[in-house]
Order: structure tokens, then sequence, then C-alpha cells
């Protein structure tokens, strides 16, 4: 099996988690991808997460949730899926603020007619609370989500990418559709100083989703 980390490193736990983490991936893509590849994208996905994380208990179940997407993202590139949903890849530098309310909006008002996803050139080691509560204010739970990277099979699936303050590590791939959001960030500020920027995003996720072609819920 393709490892970067020691096995035996990691508590009986987490060797628990991640096989049955394998199992779970490994169903849901069956018949798209081997065994082999799916535990390399899982174990990569771990390692990511495990340089930095401070709840190693819940490193296995990041590392599922990042691989499904990571595999997912394959699929669409590899044309194993074409269900016709619009991708859309929301990047900023921590992936702790800006990019996570995008995404908490565009979740929220598409529901299931679009797919997005959310990373950072400098993944962050949690979310913004005050983005957490401005959000919360909306009826919107961001609180589980993550900060993470993007990957390259990430930003090659994505039919648009949100770029918000990233700059020249934000990465660009011929015949992308990308587009620059000019935000505030929210970093270190209080939720007073939050919400405007929250407003901000929810207005142009909504234009966003008017361009694709997507109804927004009301």
């Amino acid at each position: 099996m393709p490892e970067h980390h020691d096995l035996a490193s990691l508590t009986i736990d987490q060797q628990l988690a991640l096989r049955t983490a394998a199992t779970r991936l490994q169903a849901k893509f069956d018949g798209v991808f081997a065994q082999e590849t799916i535990e390399r994208f899982l174990h990569t996905s771990f390692d990511q997460f495990a340089a930095r994380s401070t709840v190693p208990n819940f490193l296995p179940l990041l590392a599922e949730r990042f691989a499904g997407q990571r595999l997912q993202a394959l699929a669409k590139v590899e044309g194993h899926v074409n269900d016709g949903k619009p991708i859309v890849l929301f990047l900023c530098v921590h992936n702790a603020g800006r990019s996570q309310m995008a995404l908490g909006f565009f979740n929220h008002l598409a529901e299931d007619r679009a797919v997005a996803w959310s990373g950072g050139s400098e993944p962050g080691y949690e979310i913004n609370p005050s983005a957490v509560e401005a959000m919360r204010e909306r009826d919107i739970d961001i609180s589980r989500e993550f900060p993470k990277p993007w990957t390259d099979e990430i930003v090659r699936a994505a039919d648009v990418v949100i770029t918000m303050g990233c700059g020249d590590a934000c990465p660009v791939f011929p015949g992308k559709r990308y587009l620059d959001w000019t935000l505030d960030d929210p970093a270190g500020q209080g939720v007073d100083a939050v919400r405007p920027i929250r407003d901000e995003i929810e207005r142009r996720v909504r234009g966003l989703l008017g361009e694709l072609g997507v109804e927004a819920r009301v």
C-alpha cells in the first residue's frame, strides 16, 4: 500500500478508522477506481492534515472527506462521471474565512443543483470563529468545514475558479474560467467587521449562480 507516513506512528484507533474509511470510499467509487488508487488518495490526504492538525482524533475523518472530494474530481477529469452539474472552486490564502463563507452560501443556495469546493494556498489550522458566527446568523453552519489545500485534480475538474486574495500562489490552468473577487480579509476581525464581507460574498455568489443558470433557493 503506498504510504508516506509510518503506520506504526498512528494510534490503533487511527489505523482502524483509516481502514474503515478506505472501505467506505471503495464502496462509493466501486467500478471507477482501483483499491490502490483509493488508498493512495486516502493516505496522502491524511498526510496533508497530519502535519498541522490540532485534532488528531478527527484526522481519519478529514482525510476521508478530502480524499472523497479529490476522487470525485478525478472521476470528472477522467470522464467517468458527467452529471452536467457545474463545479465551482473557491480559493483564498488560508481557506479559513472568505472561501469558506462562499462555499457555505453556494451549497445553501444551490442545494444539489451544482457542486462547490474550496481550498487555500497556505491552509490555516481552523475556520475563522468570526466567519462561523457571521454565517450562523444566516442559519448556515460552516463549523464542520476545515481548511484544506487545493490539488491539481480539484482545480482541473472545476468549471469556474474563484480566487480571493491568493495572488500568484493561486494555481493557473489554461482554459479555465477564472474570476478574482477582491474582498477584505476577515482574519483576526470581529463579527462586526466580518458581516459586510459576508453580505458581499452572498451578493457575488447569487450573481455567480445566475450566470451559471443555477436556480438559487429563496
